[in-house]
């Protein structure tokens, strides 16, 4: 048998254990508001949820949730009925129970911006608490331990969920921020990249409002490099952070892609979330395979169906709509709702098909779009390779055609007075990986120009960062971040009734026939606040866990005979790595040791209630971040 491997618990260990605030890039703590809607306390789950994330709300709508992949419940095996391990269970619906806090006591629920920051910035969180570094940040600002700036001005370029972000924190840490925007409408790709249907405007525009409610000066319609040259902008403001975003549609460079009805797919959705008109015919072709493909294809269906009122509607009528990607059905990178829900409603997938040419007729308008079909996208190291077999083609008619194979920047306007921020390729600045400093001093970026296009929340976490280091470069001072951990002991520690078994509630859709009704009609209903609290209840509450005293243990093995998903092994320490350091106590030969399968456990405590001494007590590690001036 060979030895096994396995970790013995240190610092920071039990903390860690929390998988879904560890995924999350600003650390919310997740299984904290979870628990709060498993019990009741809706407001509470909300500020919790808002603490480190000024975009809470949105995020509940249409976040990637990393959280959710990371989730402990989704590795825990599911026992059936005649008590056999099957599959692994799903995890936590953690994006839409934050949905639901959000609309029961945040701004979708209304209520004045003012009154809702109060209630944000006076939050005293729980005991039982994660309090992370972005949620301490704001208690720590409010309560006077962060020396604040002395109203310097500093300029955001982009709201964006990034821009403004990195504009909410600045204003906690005392300037004076500018957000200056070229759409009319705040929120960057919020407001004009993700259809209506998946984000409600109004959603936007109460989030916003809290954040304006800080003081946060925000001017739409004005774009550097017309308005306002960005050697103007330098000279009136302390400092400058860039998030702009990456909303400029990418090309592929075809032979007859140039010319009349072939578009970015970002800029149709801007079109039609602006209400702007765009020519658009019946047969379209959208090529791509990714969230932003799927956005674009859903949203020209939409308008098949919309046969009411057609002078409002922005795009003519059109008959069908393909979605090609390079990809298979299991390699497409769109999220698995975004594609079932696609396939509901009406979308044609072409899966494992690249694009060769666009076919015009003899008027310059595209008859056909010629493909190729894709043997192999990924290279054995997951890298991008793909491999075409030219001899198989096909032509797929269209009148239409529509490019969603990602975007790039647009930062022409440091011609006059930027020339001095380096780039790392065409397009992109060259950028500090921690500071998000570029090469010209007092220049920061935030968002897509930091790392690339990412999730929402990836960007609402570089905005921060860029916050933190503008609040360094100006004042000469660090913020310094102190984690304190502590462990509870729980007595009498007890689950809710059945949890281990609870199915993951399904989150409520409208029927795809009602969703074509109107473009802009919600397809995630979201929870009633009975299946909020059923879904909660099926939380593990990963911060709560099994500790055993070796000092007590009578090695009997009773915690492993009742634990139900067997987590618990003894083992000889013979049996271990050779590797492992265990101390100069242990007696390799003759000693023996408790394993546990942490992707097993599921919090029952009922090792703690079977153990005849008492060696085994429920614990709940307590991680309390802060910040201080250094």
């Amino acid at each position: 048998m060979l030895p096994l491997r396995v970790e013995i618990p240190g610092d920071g260990y039990h903390a860690g254990l929390i998988s879904c605030q560890a995924a999350c890039p600003v650390h919310t703590d997740a299984r904290g508001y979870v628990r709060a809607i498993a019990e009741g306390r809706f407001e509470e789950a909300y500020l919790i949820a808002r603490g480190p994330n000024p975009f809470a709300s949105i995020c509940g709508r249409i976040c990637g949730a990393p959280c959710e992949a990371a989730c402990r419940r989704g590795k825990v095996p599911r026992v059936d009925d005649d008590g056999h391990f099957v599959a692994p269970d799903r995890p936590i619906a953690i994006r839409a129970l934050k949905r639901f806090a959000c609309e029961t006591a945040g701004p979708d629920g209304g209520g004045s911006p003012t009154e809702l920051l109060k209630k944000i910035t006076n939050f005293t969180p729980p005991v039982s608490a994660q309090i992370d570094e972005m949620a301490a940040l704001v208690r720590s600002c409010v309560d006077g331990r962060i020396r604040k700036g002395n109203g310097e001005r500093v300029a955001v370029i982009g709201a964006g969920p990034a821009g403004l972000s990195a504009a909410h924190d600045l204003a906690l840490l005392g300037f004076r921020p500018v957000v200056y925007e070229t759409e009319p409408v705040p929120a960057g790709m919020l407001s004009v990249g993700v259809p209506a249907y998946r984000l409600p405007r109004e959603v936007i525009q109460r989030e916003v409002a809290v954040i304006q409610a800080l003081g946060v000066e925000l001017r739409c319609g004005v774009t550097i490099g017309k308005e306002i040259t960005f050697a103007d902008l330098r000279r009136d403001s302390a400092a400058i952070i860039v998030a702009v975003g990456a909303k400029s549609s990418r090309a592929l460079g075809l032979p007859g892609e140039g010319g009349p009805r072939v578009y970015g797919g970002v800029d149709l959705l801007r079109a039609v979330s602006l209400g702007e008109s765009i020519d658009i015919g019946r047969e379209v072709v959208v090529v791509g395979g990714g969230n932003v493909a799927y956005d674009v294809a859903r949203t020209v269906v939409r308008q098949i169906a919309y046969d009411t009122a057609r002078t409002a509607a922005r795009l003519a009528g059109t008959s069908r709509v393909v979605l090609a990607s390079l990809e298979g059905l299991e390699e497409m990178p769109a999220d698995t709702m975004e594609i079932v829900e696609g396939d509901e409603e009406g979308v044609e997938r072409l899966n494992g098909w690249g694009p060769v040419e666009i076919e015009r007729d003899e008027a310059g308008q595209p008859r056909a779009v010629v493909f190729r079909k894709c043997r192999r996208v990924y290279d054995e190291n997951r890298r991008f390779s793909p491999v075409f077999d030219d001899a198989d083609r096909r032509s797929i008619p269209c009148d239409t055609v529509l490019l969603a194979v990602g975007q790039a920047p647009a930062l022409g306007f440091l011609d006059d007075g930027g020339t001095d921020v380096e780039m790392a390729r065409p397009g992109w600045p060259k950028s500090d990986a921690v500071s998000l400093a570029t090469s010209a001093p007092g220049i920061f970026v935030a968002g897509d120009l930091a790392h690339g296009t990412r999730l929402l929340i990836d960007a609402v976490a570089s905005g921060k960062k860029a916050a933190r280091s503008v609040y360094q470069f100006l004042t000469g001072t660090t913020l310094q971040s102190e984690i304190v951990t502590t462990h509870a002991v729980l007595e009498r520690y007890r689950r809710e009734r059945g949890y281990e078994s609870i199915r993951r509630q399904a989150v409520p859709v409208c029927e795809p026939a009602e969703r074509l009704h109107h473009p802009d009609t919600l397809v995630e209903l979201g929870y009633s606040a009975e299946q909020a609290q059923r879904e909660a209840s099926r939380c593990l509450d990963c911060g709560v866990t099994p500790v055993f005293d070796g000092m007590r243990c009578v090695l009997c093995g009773g915690c492993a005979d009742v634990c139900p998903t067997q987590c618990l092994k003894l083992v000889a320490l013979a049996d271990l790595s050779p590797d492992l350091a265990l101390g100069d106590a242990a007696d390799r030969e003759h000693d023996s040791a408790i394993l546990k399968d942490e992707d097993r456990c599921i919090r029952c405590a009922l090792c703690a209630m079977r153990c005849p001494v008492e060696a085994i007590s429920m614990e709940r590690a307590i991680t309390q971040s802060s910040w201080r001036c250094q």
